[in-house]
Protein backbone atom coordinates (compact mmCIF):
# COMPACT_ATOMS: atom_id res chain seq x y z
CA UNK A 1 0.00 0.00 0.00
CA UNK A 2 1.20 3.48 -0.83
CA UNK A 3 0.18 6.25 1.54
CA UNK A 4 0.19 9.80 0.35
CA UNK A 5 0.73 11.70 3.56
CA UNK A 6 2.59 14.82 2.50
CA UNK A 7 0.56 17.71 3.80
CA UNK A 8 0.27 21.05 2.11
CA UNK A 9 0.04 24.19 4.26
CA UNK A 10 -3.22 24.33 6.13
CA UNK A 11 -5.92 26.09 4.07
CA UNK A 12 -7.47 29.23 5.56
CA UNK A 13 -10.75 29.02 7.42
CA UNK A 14 -13.87 29.84 5.37
CA UNK A 15 -15.42 33.32 5.72
CA UNK A 16 -17.25 33.86 9.00
CA UNK A 17 -20.74 34.10 7.38
CA UNK A 18 -20.22 30.66 5.85
CA UNK A 19 -19.19 29.25 9.23
CA UNK A 20 -22.17 30.85 10.99
CA UNK A 21 -24.63 29.51 8.42
CA UNK A 22 -23.05 26.05 8.72
CA UNK A 23 -23.37 26.16 12.52
CA UNK A 24 -27.00 27.25 12.24
CA UNK A 25 -27.90 24.44 9.83
CA UNK A 26 -26.05 21.63 11.58
CA UNK A 27 -26.47 22.76 15.18
CA UNK A 28 -22.70 22.78 15.68
CA UNK A 29 -21.51 25.12 18.40
CA UNK A 30 -17.97 24.86 17.06
CA UNK A 31 -17.42 24.07 13.38
CA UNK A 32 -13.85 23.01 14.18
CA UNK A 33 -14.97 19.90 16.08
CA UNK A 34 -14.49 16.87 13.81
CA UNK A 35 -14.61 13.18 14.60
CA UNK A 36 -12.91 11.28 11.80
CA UNK A 37 -11.41 13.61 9.19
CA UNK A 38 -7.97 15.28 9.04
CA UNK A 39 -7.36 18.67 10.63
CA UNK A 40 -6.89 20.31 7.24
CA UNK A 41 -10.32 19.00 6.11
CA UNK A 42 -11.86 20.07 9.41
CA UNK A 43 -10.69 23.67 8.95
CA UNK A 44 -12.64 23.99 5.69
CA UNK A 45 -15.56 21.72 6.62
CA UNK A 46 -18.20 24.52 6.54
CA UNK A 47 -17.23 25.37 2.95
CA UNK A 48 -17.03 21.68 2.03
CA UNK A 49 -20.49 21.14 3.50
CA UNK A 50 -22.06 23.72 1.18
CA UNK A 51 -20.11 22.50 -1.86
CA UNK A 52 -21.47 19.00 -1.23
CA UNK A 53 -24.94 20.41 -0.53
CA UNK A 54 -25.15 22.45 -3.74
CA UNK A 55 -23.69 19.69 -5.93
CA UNK A 56 -25.83 16.92 -4.45
CA UNK A 57 -28.97 19.05 -4.59
CA UNK A 58 -28.38 19.84 -8.27
CA UNK A 59 -27.86 16.18 -9.21
CA UNK A 60 -30.85 15.02 -7.16
CA UNK A 61 -33.09 17.56 -8.90
CA UNK A 62 -31.68 16.33 -12.21
CA UNK A 63 -32.59 12.78 -11.17
CA UNK A 64 -36.18 13.86 -10.61
CA UNK A 65 -36.43 15.74 -13.91
CA UNK A 66 -35.05 12.72 -15.80
CA UNK A 67 -36.77 10.02 -13.74
CA UNK A 68 -36.78 6.67 -15.54
CA UNK A 69 -39.88 5.60 -13.61
CA UNK A 70 -41.97 8.56 -14.78
CA UNK A 71 -40.41 11.07 -17.19
CA UNK A 72 -38.50 8.73 -19.52
CA UNK A 73 -41.32 6.19 -19.59
CA UNK A 74 -43.82 8.90 -20.57
CA UNK A 75 -41.36 10.23 -23.18
CA UNK A 76 -41.12 6.75 -24.72
CA UNK A 77 -44.90 6.63 -25.06
CA UNK A 78 -45.07 10.16 -26.47
CA UNK A 79 -42.52 9.24 -29.16
CA UNK A 80 -44.29 6.00 -30.04
CA UNK A 81 -41.43 3.73 -28.93
CA UNK A 82 -42.21 0.03 -28.29
CA UNK A 83 -43.37 -0.75 -24.78
CA UNK A 84 -40.75 -3.50 -24.49
CA UNK A 85 -37.99 -0.89 -24.76
CA UNK A 86 -39.65 1.28 -22.12
CA UNK A 87 -39.54 -1.70 -19.77
CA UNK A 88 -35.72 -1.74 -19.98
CA UNK A 89 -35.21 1.78 -18.65
CA UNK A 90 -35.46 1.25 -14.90
CA UNK A 91 -33.42 -2.00 -14.70
CA UNK A 92 -30.67 -0.52 -16.86
CA UNK A 93 -30.60 2.77 -15.00
CA UNK A 94 -30.48 1.19 -11.53
CA UNK A 95 -28.55 -2.04 -12.07
CA UNK A 96 -26.28 -0.59 -14.75
CA UNK A 97 -25.11 2.07 -12.31
CA UNK A 98 -24.36 -0.47 -9.58
CA UNK A 99 -22.92 -3.63 -11.16
CA UNK A 100 -19.68 -2.22 -12.70
CA UNK A 101 -18.67 -0.49 -9.48
CA UNK A 102 -16.24 -3.17 -8.29
CA UNK A 103 -14.04 -2.49 -11.29
CA UNK A 104 -14.46 1.26 -10.91
CA UNK A 105 -13.59 1.19 -7.20
CA UNK A 106 -10.39 -0.79 -7.81
CA UNK A 107 -9.34 1.84 -10.34
CA UNK A 108 -10.29 4.77 -8.11
CA UNK A 109 -8.18 3.42 -5.24
CA UNK A 110 -5.04 4.24 -7.24
CA UNK A 111 -5.86 7.98 -7.12
CA UNK A 112 -5.03 9.94 -3.94
CA UNK A 113 -7.56 12.67 -4.89
CA UNK A 114 -10.88 11.22 -6.02
CA UNK A 115 -13.21 14.16 -6.52
CA UNK A 116 -12.36 14.20 -10.23
CA UNK A 117 -14.05 10.83 -10.72
CA UNK A 118 -17.25 12.36 -9.32
CA UNK A 119 -16.86 15.37 -11.62
CA UNK A 120 -16.31 13.32 -14.79
CA UNK A 121 -19.18 11.05 -13.84
CA UNK A 122 -21.45 14.08 -13.46
CA UNK A 123 -20.38 15.41 -16.86
CA UNK A 124 -21.08 11.99 -18.39
CA UNK A 125 -24.58 11.99 -16.94
CA UNK A 126 -25.16 15.51 -18.26
CA UNK A 127 -24.14 14.52 -21.79
CA UNK A 128 -26.35 11.42 -21.73
CA UNK A 129 -29.42 13.31 -20.53
CA UNK A 130 -28.81 16.13 -23.02
CA UNK A 131 -28.73 13.47 -25.73
CA UNK A 132 -32.11 12.22 -24.51
CA UNK A 133 -33.51 15.73 -24.82
CA UNK A 134 -32.23 16.05 -28.38
CA UNK A 135 -33.67 12.62 -29.18
CA UNK A 136 -37.09 13.86 -28.11
CA UNK A 137 -36.84 16.61 -30.73
CA UNK A 138 -35.43 14.59 -33.62
CA UNK A 139 -36.54 10.93 -33.49
CA UNK A 140 -39.71 8.90 -33.09
CA UNK A 141 -40.77 5.26 -32.88
CA UNK A 142 -38.35 2.38 -32.39
CA UNK A 143 -35.34 4.49 -33.41
CA UNK A 144 -36.04 6.91 -30.56
CA UNK A 145 -36.55 4.00 -28.18
CA UNK A 146 -33.22 2.33 -28.99
CA UNK A 147 -31.31 5.62 -28.73
CA UNK A 148 -32.90 6.34 -25.35
CA UNK A 149 -31.97 2.86 -24.11
CA UNK A 150 -28.37 3.31 -25.31
CA UNK A 151 -28.10 6.73 -23.64
CA UNK A 152 -29.50 5.20 -20.45
CA UNK A 153 -26.60 2.71 -20.49
CA UNK A 154 -24.12 5.61 -20.81
CA UNK A 155 -25.92 7.47 -18.05
CA UNK A 156 -25.83 4.43 -15.75
CA UNK A 157 -22.11 3.83 -16.21
CA UNK A 158 -21.30 7.47 -15.49
CA UNK A 159 -23.59 7.34 -12.48
CA UNK A 160 -21.73 4.31 -11.16
CA UNK A 161 -18.41 6.17 -11.24
CA UNK A 162 -19.89 9.13 -9.37
CA UNK A 163 -21.53 6.86 -6.79
CA UNK A 164 -18.29 5.17 -5.74
CA UNK A 165 -16.38 8.44 -5.63
CA UNK A 166 -19.10 10.40 -3.80
CA UNK A 167 -19.14 8.32 -0.62
CA UNK A 168 -15.36 8.17 -0.51
CA UNK A 169 -14.96 11.93 -0.92
CA UNK A 170 -17.82 12.59 1.53
CA UNK A 171 -16.07 10.46 4.15
CA UNK A 172 -12.82 12.39 3.67
CA UNK A 173 -14.27 15.92 3.79
CA UNK A 174 -17.35 15.80 6.07
CA UNK A 175 -17.19 14.56 9.66
CA UNK A 176 -19.28 11.74 11.10
CA UNK A 177 -22.69 12.83 12.46
CA UNK A 178 -22.90 15.57 9.81
CA UNK A 179 -23.25 13.39 6.70
CA UNK A 180 -26.85 12.33 7.22
CA UNK A 181 -27.90 15.94 7.80
CA UNK A 182 -26.18 16.97 4.56
CA UNK A 183 -27.86 14.26 2.49
CA UNK A 184 -31.20 14.97 4.15
CA UNK A 185 -31.20 18.64 3.13
CA UNK A 186 -30.19 17.77 -0.44
CA UNK A 187 -33.00 15.23 -0.71
CA UNK A 188 -35.49 17.71 0.72
CA UNK A 189 -34.58 20.37 -1.85
CA UNK A 190 -34.98 17.88 -4.69
CA UNK A 191 -38.30 16.79 -3.24
CA UNK A 192 -39.50 20.41 -3.22
CA UNK A 193 -38.74 20.77 -6.94
CA UNK A 194 -40.58 17.51 -7.62
CA UNK A 195 -43.50 18.91 -5.65
CA UNK A 196 -43.67 21.99 -7.87
CA UNK A 197 -43.45 19.87 -11.02
CA UNK A 198 -46.29 17.66 -9.83
CA UNK A 199 -48.41 20.70 -8.95
CA UNK A 200 -47.89 22.15 -12.43
CA UNK A 201 -48.87 18.86 -14.09
CA UNK A 202 -51.94 18.53 -11.90
CA UNK A 203 -53.12 21.99 -12.96
CA UNK A 204 -52.88 20.97 -16.64
CA UNK A 205 -55.97 18.77 -16.27
CA UNK A 206 -56.34 16.40 -19.21
CA UNK A 207 -53.71 18.11 -21.37
CA UNK A 208 -50.97 16.01 -22.98
CA UNK A 209 -47.27 16.92 -22.73
CA UNK A 210 -45.58 16.90 -26.15
CA UNK A 211 -41.99 16.02 -27.08
CA UNK A 212 -40.89 19.65 -26.72
CA UNK A 213 -41.94 19.67 -23.07
CA UNK A 214 -39.82 16.58 -22.35
CA UNK A 215 -36.87 18.04 -24.27
CA UNK A 216 -36.89 21.18 -22.12
CA UNK A 217 -37.16 19.07 -18.97
CA UNK A 218 -34.20 16.86 -19.93
CA UNK A 219 -31.98 19.71 -21.11
CA UNK A 220 -32.63 21.49 -17.80
CA UNK A 221 -31.59 18.32 -15.98
CA UNK A 222 -28.36 18.17 -18.03
CA UNK A 223 -27.57 21.78 -17.10
CA UNK A 224 -27.96 20.89 -13.42
CA UNK A 225 -25.41 18.07 -13.69
CA UNK A 226 -22.94 20.44 -15.37
CA UNK A 227 -23.52 22.98 -12.59
CA UNK A 228 -22.86 20.30 -9.98
CA UNK A 229 -19.59 19.33 -11.69
CA UNK A 230 -18.44 22.95 -11.82
CA UNK A 231 -19.18 23.54 -8.12
CA UNK A 232 -17.46 20.29 -7.08
CA UNK A 233 -14.18 21.39 -8.67
CA UNK A 234 -13.82 23.92 -5.82
CA UNK A 235 -13.84 21.20 -3.11
CA UNK A 236 -10.58 20.95 -1.14
CA UNK A 237 -9.90 17.22 -0.75
CA UNK A 238 -6.97 15.93 1.29
CA UNK A 239 -4.88 13.37 -0.67
CA UNK A 240 -5.54 9.92 0.78
CA UNK A 241 -4.15 6.42 0.81
CA UNK A 242 -3.78 4.49 -2.42
CA UNK A 243 -3.71 0.73 -2.44
CA UNK A 244 -4.67 -2.47 -4.17
CA UNK A 245 -1.82 -3.56 -6.39
CA UNK A 246 -2.65 -5.57 -9.48
CA UNK A 247 -5.33 -5.14 -12.06
CA UNK A 248 -8.90 -4.07 -11.45
CA UNK A 249 -10.38 -7.55 -11.89
CA UNK A 250 -8.03 -9.05 -9.29
CA UNK A 251 -8.87 -6.31 -6.83
CA UNK A 252 -12.58 -6.72 -7.54
CA UNK A 253 -12.49 -10.43 -6.72
CA UNK A 254 -10.49 -9.67 -3.58
CA UNK A 255 -13.08 -7.08 -2.54
CA UNK A 256 -15.88 -9.62 -2.93
CA UNK A 257 -14.13 -11.63 -0.25
CA UNK A 258 -15.36 -9.03 2.24
CA UNK A 259 -18.75 -10.75 2.16
CA UNK A 260 -17.09 -13.88 3.56
CA UNK A 261 -14.61 -12.35 6.01
CA UNK A 262 -16.40 -9.23 7.29
CA UNK A 263 -19.52 -10.27 9.25
CA UNK A 264 -20.82 -6.74 10.07
CA UNK A 265 -20.53 -5.75 6.43
CA UNK A 266 -22.25 -8.99 5.33
CA UNK A 267 -25.17 -8.28 7.65
CA UNK A 268 -25.45 -4.76 6.23
CA UNK A 269 -25.55 -6.05 2.64
CA UNK A 270 -28.26 -8.57 3.59
CA UNK A 271 -30.31 -5.80 5.23
CA UNK A 272 -29.90 -3.53 2.22
CA UNK A 273 -30.90 -6.35 -0.12
CA UNK A 274 -34.14 -6.96 1.78
CA UNK A 275 -34.95 -3.25 2.01
CA UNK A 276 -34.35 -2.92 -1.74
CA UNK A 277 -38.00 -3.96 -1.88
CA UNK A 278 -39.04 -0.38 -1.03
CA UNK A 279 -37.60 0.78 -4.38
CA UNK A 280 -39.06 -2.12 -6.35
CA UNK A 281 -42.53 -1.60 -4.86
CA UNK A 282 -43.05 2.01 -5.96
CA UNK A 283 -43.77 1.33 -9.67
CA UNK A 284 -46.42 -1.22 -8.62
CA UNK A 285 -48.21 1.45 -6.57
CA UNK A 286 -48.20 3.62 -9.71
CA UNK A 287 -49.48 0.72 -11.82
CA UNK A 288 -52.25 0.03 -9.32
CA UNK A 289 -53.28 3.69 -9.38
CA UNK A 290 -53.41 3.62 -13.19
CA UNK A 291 -55.53 0.47 -13.15
CA UNK A 292 -58.03 2.00 -10.75
CA UNK A 293 -58.11 5.49 -12.34
CA UNK A 294 -58.37 6.97 -15.83
CA UNK A 295 -54.62 7.27 -16.41
CA UNK A 296 -54.82 11.02 -17.09
CA UNK A 297 -52.02 13.55 -16.74
CA UNK A 298 -53.72 15.05 -13.68
CA UNK A 299 -53.55 11.68 -11.90
CA UNK A 300 -49.86 11.42 -12.76
CA UNK A 301 -49.31 14.92 -11.41
CA UNK A 302 -51.02 13.92 -8.17
CA UNK A 303 -48.60 11.01 -7.77
CA UNK A 304 -45.61 13.23 -8.51
CA UNK A 305 -46.92 15.68 -5.91
CA UNK A 306 -47.01 12.87 -3.37
CA UNK A 307 -43.46 11.82 -4.23
CA UNK A 308 -42.13 15.36 -3.89
CA UNK A 309 -43.97 15.94 -0.64
CA UNK A 310 -42.56 12.72 0.80
CA UNK A 311 -38.98 13.81 0.22
CA UNK A 312 -39.55 17.38 1.37
CA UNK A 313 -41.24 16.40 4.63
CA UNK A 314 -39.20 13.39 5.63
CA UNK A 315 -35.65 13.66 4.30
CA UNK A 316 -34.32 16.26 6.80
CA UNK A 317 -35.87 14.31 9.69
CA UNK A 318 -34.51 10.98 8.45
CA UNK A 319 -31.11 12.63 7.94
CA UNK A 320 -30.86 13.91 11.50
CA UNK A 321 -32.15 10.64 12.91
CA UNK A 322 -29.57 8.77 10.81
CA UNK A 323 -26.79 10.77 12.43
CA UNK A 324 -28.05 9.49 15.78
CA UNK A 325 -28.75 5.88 14.76
CA UNK A 326 -28.97 4.88 11.11
CA UNK A 327 -29.75 1.33 12.26
CA UNK A 328 -32.98 2.47 13.91
CA UNK A 329 -33.88 4.50 10.83
CA UNK A 330 -33.62 1.36 8.69
CA UNK A 331 -35.79 -0.53 11.18
CA UNK A 332 -38.47 2.17 11.23
CA UNK A 333 -38.52 2.72 7.45
CA UNK A 334 -38.70 -0.99 6.67
CA UNK A 335 -41.53 -1.48 9.13
CA UNK A 336 -43.47 1.47 7.70
CA UNK A 337 -43.13 0.17 4.12
CA UNK A 338 -44.09 -3.37 5.14
CA UNK A 339 -47.16 -2.44 7.14
CA UNK A 340 -48.36 -0.09 4.38
CA UNK A 341 -48.09 -2.79 1.71
CA UNK A 342 -50.00 -5.35 3.74
CA UNK A 343 -52.73 -2.77 4.42
CA UNK A 344 -52.99 -1.80 0.73
CA UNK A 345 -53.26 -5.46 -0.28
CA UNK A 346 -56.14 -6.00 2.15
CA UNK A 347 -57.94 -2.76 1.20
CA UNK A 348 -57.76 -3.45 -2.53
CA UNK A 349 -58.85 -7.07 -2.25
CA UNK A 350 -61.73 -6.12 0.06
CA UNK A 351 -62.81 -3.49 -2.49
CA UNK A 352 -62.98 -0.65 0.05
CA UNK A 353 -64.31 2.27 -2.08
CA UNK A 354 -62.28 5.11 -0.59
CA UNK A 355 -59.06 3.09 -0.97
CA UNK A 356 -59.49 2.95 -4.77
CA UNK A 357 -59.61 6.73 -5.37
CA UNK A 358 -56.72 8.77 -6.89
CA UNK A 359 -56.33 10.66 -3.61
CA UNK A 360 -55.98 7.40 -1.68
CA UNK A 361 -53.25 6.17 -4.00
CA UNK A 362 -51.49 9.52 -3.68
CA UNK A 363 -51.56 9.02 0.10
CA UNK A 364 -50.20 5.48 -0.28
CA UNK A 365 -47.37 6.72 -2.49
CA UNK A 366 -46.67 9.53 -0.01
CA UNK A 367 -46.21 7.05 2.83
CA UNK A 368 -44.18 4.74 0.59
CA UNK A 369 -41.98 7.67 -0.45
CA UNK A 370 -41.36 8.56 3.18
CA UNK A 371 -40.35 4.97 3.94
CA UNK A 372 -38.08 4.75 0.90
CA UNK A 373 -36.40 8.07 1.80
CA UNK A 374 -35.65 6.61 5.23
CA UNK A 375 -34.14 3.48 3.71
CA UNK A 376 -31.97 5.48 1.30
CA UNK A 377 -30.65 7.93 3.88
CA UNK A 378 -30.28 5.29 6.58
CA UNK A 379 -28.30 2.82 4.50
CA UNK A 380 -26.08 5.54 2.96
CA UNK A 381 -25.24 7.01 6.36
CA UNK A 382 -24.72 3.55 7.87
CA UNK A 383 -22.29 2.52 5.14
CA UNK A 384 -20.21 5.71 5.26
CA UNK A 385 -19.99 5.69 9.07
CA UNK A 386 -19.29 1.96 9.27
CA UNK A 387 -16.37 2.15 6.85
CA UNK A 388 -12.88 3.60 7.24
CA UNK A 389 -10.90 5.59 4.71
CA UNK A 390 -9.25 2.35 3.56
CA UNK A 391 -12.45 0.29 3.23
CA UNK A 392 -15.07 2.86 2.18
CA UNK A 393 -14.63 2.55 -1.60
CA UNK A 394 -14.55 -1.28 -1.45
CA UNK A 395 -17.62 -1.44 0.83
CA UNK A 396 -19.55 0.85 -1.50
CA UNK A 397 -18.58 -1.05 -4.63
CA UNK A 398 -19.23 -4.53 -3.25
CA UNK A 399 -22.63 -3.67 -1.79
CA UNK A 400 -23.69 -1.78 -4.92
CA UNK A 401 -22.60 -4.63 -7.19
CA UNK A 402 -24.57 -7.20 -5.19
CA UNK A 403 -27.64 -4.96 -5.15
CA UNK A 404 -27.29 -4.34 -8.90
CA UNK A 405 -27.41 -8.08 -9.60
CA UNK A 406 -30.42 -8.50 -7.32
CA UNK A 407 -32.21 -5.60 -8.99
CA UNK A 408 -32.08 -7.44 -12.29
CA UNK A 409 -33.43 -10.53 -10.55
CA UNK A 410 -36.17 -8.32 -9.11
CA UNK A 411 -37.86 -8.46 -12.49
CA UNK A 412 -39.55 -11.61 -11.20
CA UNK A 413 -42.00 -9.38 -9.32
CA UNK A 414 -43.28 -8.17 -12.68
CA UNK A 415 -44.24 -11.77 -13.41
CA UNK A 416 -45.93 -11.97 -10.02
CA UNK A 417 -47.98 -8.88 -10.87
CA UNK A 418 -48.92 -10.30 -14.26
CA UNK A 419 -49.91 -13.74 -12.96
CA UNK A 420 -51.33 -12.98 -9.51
CA UNK A 421 -52.15 -9.26 -9.66
CA UNK A 422 -50.37 -6.02 -8.83
CA UNK A 423 -51.60 -6.01 -5.24
CA UNK A 424 -50.05 -9.45 -4.69
CA UNK A 425 -46.68 -8.16 -5.94
CA UNK A 426 -46.96 -5.30 -3.44
CA UNK A 427 -47.71 -7.82 -0.67
CA UNK A 428 -44.67 -9.95 -1.52
CA UNK A 429 -42.37 -6.90 -1.53
CA UNK A 430 -43.89 -5.67 1.74
CA UNK A 431 -43.04 -8.96 3.45
CA UNK A 432 -39.45 -8.53 2.29
CA UNK A 433 -39.44 -4.99 3.76
CA UNK A 434 -40.57 -6.36 7.12
CA UNK A 435 -37.80 -8.96 6.94
CA UNK A 436 -35.38 -6.11 6.23
CA UNK A 437 -36.53 -4.30 9.37
CA UNK A 438 -35.83 -7.43 11.41
CA UNK A 439 -32.41 -7.77 9.77
CA UNK A 440 -31.63 -4.11 10.57
CA UNK A 441 -32.30 -4.82 14.23
CA UNK A 442 -29.34 -7.24 14.15
CA UNK A 443 -26.91 -4.57 12.90
CA UNK A 444 -24.46 -2.89 15.25
CA UNK A 445 -24.57 0.80 16.08
CA UNK A 446 -22.00 2.73 14.02
CA UNK A 447 -22.85 6.28 15.12
CA UNK A 448 -21.53 5.66 18.65
CA UNK A 449 -17.91 6.50 19.49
Amino acid sequence: MTDTTAHAPHPPHPPRPVVELYEAITGDEDARVCKDIPESACRVQPASFFIHLISNTATKIGDELASAKLVLAWLMAALGAPAALAGLLVPIREAGALMPQLLVAAFIRHAPVRKWFWIWGSIGQALAVAGMGLTALTLTGAAAGWVLVALTVVFALARGMSSVASKDVLGKTISKQRRGTLMGYASAAAGAVTLLLGLWLTLQGGADADAGFFAVLLLAAAALWLLAAAVFTTLQEEPGATGGGGNALTESLRSLGLLRTDAPFRRFVLTRALLMSTALAQPFYVMLAQQQGDGGLADLGLLILATGLAGTLSAPIWGRLSDRSSRRVLMAAGTLAGVLGVAVFLLVNLGVPWALSPWAFAAFLLIMGIAHAGVRLGRKTYLVDMATTETRAAYTAVSNTVIGILLLAGGVFGLVAQLAGTATAILALSLLALAGAVSAARLGEVQQD
